[in-house]
């Protein structure tokens, strides 16, 4: 018998293939990022309207200072668009909107966009949605670790529950499901702590194609799978 949840209480998506779809249609990286971008908006509002408390986004990761310079800089300025120009649009939906990654090595404008945006929905109450934004999951348990010690516990005291409590955003819960898009089937370094008994859906289409119609087929999906949790 599955008597898991109609509906997941939380969703991961590692957003993948905003280049490949830009040079699918014969297009600049640039216009596959705003592509993204746009549907970024479209799906995590749908997922959260449909009831999932939680959505998060792999937007860019620690390894994607890698990058040219030039197209870093794009996504570091659509990110700024997103925390500032759109933030209203957040509010209207009461989303509460959280930036989830390391402050390290962002700029004092990106920084001071960031605070502005958790604060400015910090009351909203219609869903959460998280923003993986210069994160990797290897670094956030790094961190977690380095606040605990700091706190003058003993390694003897250390428990994963205890690591649990020093995450990035320790109140959001474990990812019920992962989706990636793009047709790539890796984790990639997202929420590898919470993603311990994560389902997984890996889908062909480039992100940028995602349109509401995708939450749907996948919130079906995710009710046909049962989850054992080791049991």
């Amino acid at each position: 018998m599955n008597d898991q949840p109609a509906l997941p209480r939380h969703i991961g998506f590692i957003v993948d293939g905003n280049r490949r779809w830009a040079r699918s249609h014969g297009l600049p990286a640039y216009e596959g990022h705003l592509a993204g971008y746009n549907a970024l908006k479209e799906v995590l509002l749908e997922t959260l309207h449909s009831g999932v408390k939680y959505a998060s986004a792999y937007v860019f990761s620690t390894e994607n200072w890698k990058r040219s310079e030039a197209e870093v800089s794009r996504i570091m300025g659509f990110m700024l668009k997103f925390l500032k120009s759109d933030i209203q649009y957040f509010i209207e939906n009461d989303v509460r909107l959280r930036i989830v990654g390391s402050r390290e090595g962002l700029d004092a404008k990106l920084l001071t966009a960031i605070e502005a945006a958790e604060a400015k929905t910090a009351d909203m109450k219609g869903g959460e949605l998280l923003l993986c934004f210069n994160y990797g999951g290897q670094l956030e348990v790094v961190d977690a670790v380095k606040r605990i010690l700091a706190t003058g516990m003993s390694a003897d005291q250390i428990t994963p529950e205890l690591i649990e409590q020093h995450l990035y955003a320790p109140e959001v819960p474990p990812c019920d499901l992962i989706v990636r898009t793009s047709g790539e089937q890796r984790i990639s370094n997202f929420m590898l702590w919470r993603a311990a008994y994560s389902e997984f859906l890996f889908l062909e289409k480039f992100w940028p194609d995602m349109t509401k119609d995708d939450v749907h087929s996948i919130l079906e999906e995710y009710t046909r799978r049962s989850r054992r949790f080791g049991g």
